[in-house]
């Protein structure tokens, strides 16, 4: 077994629809699912990702209209990076942002490649970094009807950056529970790899002290991580508790089954299999047109959607 890369990764949003006009109308990805937190189905639950939301390619939010600021600390999931085809393509964003008024700064490097640090409406960091030769996954696919033509657009998820008191027992729990390789090491950073060389799998860890961060909009609730389907799903589940972890235990989402943990940093990791797919319960063409619910929420549907503000 092994983890193949990122699956997703979930934030925190205070407003679903402008959520949707950056992430669909500005940055030009598919808006692939509206549904709603199966935990809390009083919240919208919004997909965004390639042309059918391939695993590595998608971010999610939870509309939380009541949540505050976020107070930045250390122990949190600090930046998302994403993958452009080229430097190129970093130069367009840049005047695209300039144009829109997105908060971004100059094209600079992060490890040694050109990046383009911005931030969405709620605070959130983002980067964009041109990717290398190997580094776009043969099943992601670009979304012919986006706003950002093709050379431009967002291909998928990068390195994810997370920041730490004690990098020392997360970097071991990546090693020794999930096989993760260190690929590089400084002072204050280091970088491993589910696959080597392969920068879609890549999770950065930063030491910092200091106060924990307080979480709020913007701020990112976990990252999930691919892994085959649902045997190997439960298996991996047996080696987390073994190692002393508490798990949520495997859970089914309908669209993939799912597995919770925290490391002893209190960051929070999903284990999610690649399977069934976001796109079974809708026809491609008509993603995002309609509030969908799993198989176990559409008796409560009535119920649901009184209590949810109607987006588009």
């Amino acid at each position: 077994m092994h983890i193949a890369g990122h699956h997703h990764v979930s934030m925190i949003t205070k407003d679903a629809k402008e959520n949707i006009h950056f992430y669909r109308d500005q940055l030009g990805l598919r808006f692939v699912k509206k549904t709603v937190n199966q935990d809390d189905p009083s919240m919208y639950h919004l997909f965004y990702g390639d042309a059918v939301g391939s695993p590595g390619t998608v971010l999610t939010f939870f509309e939380m209209s009541y949540v505050g600021t976020t107070y930045r600390g250390t122990n949190a999931i600090t930046r998302i990076g994403l993958f452009v085809e080229n430097k190129e393509a970093l130069i367009y964003w840049k005047a695209r942002f300039k144009q829109l008024k997105i908060p971004h700064e100059n094209v600079t490097t992060y490890d040694s490649r050109p990046a383009l640090p911005f931030e969405d409406p709620d605070g959130l960091k983002l980067l964009l970094i041109a990717r290398e030769e190997n580094e776009m996954p043969s099943m992601w696919k670009r979304w012919e009807e986006s706003l950002v033509p093709a050379k431009y657009q967002i291909l998928g998820m990068g390195p994810i950056e997370m920041t730490v008191r004690r990098p020392e027992k997360l970097g071991k729990m990546l090693q020794n529970v999930f096989g993760y390789l260190e690929v590089s090491s400084s002072e204050n950073k280091k970088v491993y790899q589910s696959i080597q060389g392969k920068t879609h799998s890549e999770i950065v860890i930063k030491n910092q002290d200091g106060k924990t961060e307080k979480p709020g909009r913007g701020s990112v609730h976990h990252l999930a991580i691919r892994v085959k389907n649902e045997q190997e799903i439960r298996k991996w589940e047996s080696i987390i508790e073994k190692r002393g972890y508490e798990s949520s235990g495997v859970i089914d989402r309908y669209y993939f089954h799912s597995l919770y943990f925290r490391d002893t940093n209190g960051i929070v990791f999903e284990l999610a299999t690649d399977g069934p797919g976001l796109h079974i319960d809708e026809p491609m063409e008509s993603l995002e047109e309609s509030l969908v619910l799993p198989p176990f929420l559409e008796g409560k549907r009535e119920e649901i959607e009184a209590n949810l503000v109607p987006i588009k």
